[in-house]
């Protein structure tokens, strides 16, 4: 059903940005129980669309701080060559 998805990852996004402006880890749970009073189906795709912006945000922090130990690492390895 396409229109539940599109409905879900709308809010979803637009929940993100909002938890990124306010520092409200939690809204995006108050927010899905609201939504599953009158919609169980769209409170399920929309919680699976916010758990999916989490686990991305976490997934390219982790990745953002690696890239960095290494450039950090292949920096001083550079500096130790006398070339």
């Amino acid at each position: 059903m396409a229109l539940i998805d599109e409905l879900a990852e709308k809010l979803a996004a637009d929940t993100m940005e909002a938890m990124t402006k306010y520092g409200d880890d939690r809204l995006f749970l108050e927010i899905g129980n609201h939504i599953g009073t009158s919609s169980p189906s769209l409170q399920e795709a929309y919680l699976t669309a916010c758990r999916l912006h989490l686990a991305e945000r976490r997934g390219r922090t982790f990745f953002e701080q690696k890239i960095a130990a290494l450039e950090a690492r292949a920096g001083k390895s550079d500096d130790k060559d006398p070339a």
